[in-house]
């Protein structure tokens, strides 16, 4: 199979791993070459997500570099099969490649962690509300783009509603609940949403209230994706050119330590609902 030209994050992501355990193990690139008979440049290719890999040759690859960790090395696996055409693939060519890999990170999570500071999160937003957003994009979007980005953001939020959900945990920041995006008769109707969304019993939505105090990071939003295996967990966090993935032990550590820091600060869910209640009434 010709090396392919533009690996998504997960492609990348299986590569990245392939490397940190060849280079734990101390085993040379020519070493495994040897093993799976491929010239060495392909190992590299391998590595950078570019080139694709078999199950078999996968646990090849961990048996030379003395990995024993079964659950990891089948995760590995399930990340080395051939993927199925998810629905984020017809936004191939017209959508930027990182808002297709959110969606393929959210549709492969056991779980989701979301802090939002600003915005509602995306998997919770109104139409208008998202609509709104999109419109405050610089330099302004293309009509048909504002509109493809959102029947994708739609798109996306099926994975709360779909038969097998992850579960979801969000923390969601008074100043965000207060910022009135399209308005307020679309502000009002967003947090009413919100509302409805926490009566499922795998939405879980905490409110961080502004009297509770000072929390670490930068203020953007922070996804963390769990996966089958801890090793393979993902933080997903946007910028202003596009989101950002993170995947290096110590960048987990860091996210999951914000979080948990930030969930303390949380008032528990009965008494966010009814916080979000009234700021909805006063709207």
């Amino acid at each position: 199979m010709p090396p392919r030209t533009s690996p998504t994050e997960r492609q990348k992501r299986l590569g990245y791993e392939l490397h940190k355990m060849r280079q734990a193990a101390g085993v040379t690139a020519e070493a495994v070459a040897s093993l799976l008979g491929v010239d060495r440049s392909k190992i590299s290719n391998i590595e950078k997500g570019v080139r694709t890999l078999s199950p078999d040759r996968l646990r090849s690859w961990a048996y030379q570099c003395a990995c024993s960790d079964t659950a990891y090395v089948e995760a590995l696996v399930e990340m080395a099969k051939p993927p199925g055409r998810g629905w984020w693939e017809r936004f191939r060519g017209v959508l930027p490649g990182g808002l297709l890999d959110i969606a393929e990170l959210e549709a492969h999570a056991t779980r989701l962690r979301t802090a939002h500071t600003v915005h509602i999160p995306g998997l919770l937003q109104t139409v208008d509300h998202a609509r709104s957003i999109f419109d405050a994009v610089v330099p302004p979007l293309p009509q048909h783009e504002r509109e493809l980005r959102l029947v994708h953001r739609l798109e996306r939020q099926r994975i709360l509603t779909q038969e097998k959900p992850p579960e979801y945990a969000g923390i969601i920041h008074e100043a965000a609940l207060r910022m009135q995006f399209g308005g307020r008769a679309v502000a009002r109707a967003q947090l009413e949403h919100l509302v409805t969304m926490s009566e499922l019993s795998h939405v879980n939505l905490r409110v961080l209230p502004v009297a509770n105090g000072v929390f670490p990071g930068a203020g953007q939003t922070l996804v963390y994706a769990e996966a089958a295996v801890p090793q393979l967990d993902t933080v997903q966090i946007d910028s202003t050119h596009g989101p950002e993935f993170l995947a290096g032990e110590a960048q987990l550590a860091k996210y999951r330590a914000q979080l948990e820091w930030m969930d303390r600060l949380t008032l528990a869910p009965g008494e966010s609902l009814h916080f979000i209640q009234e700021i909805a009434r006063q709207l």
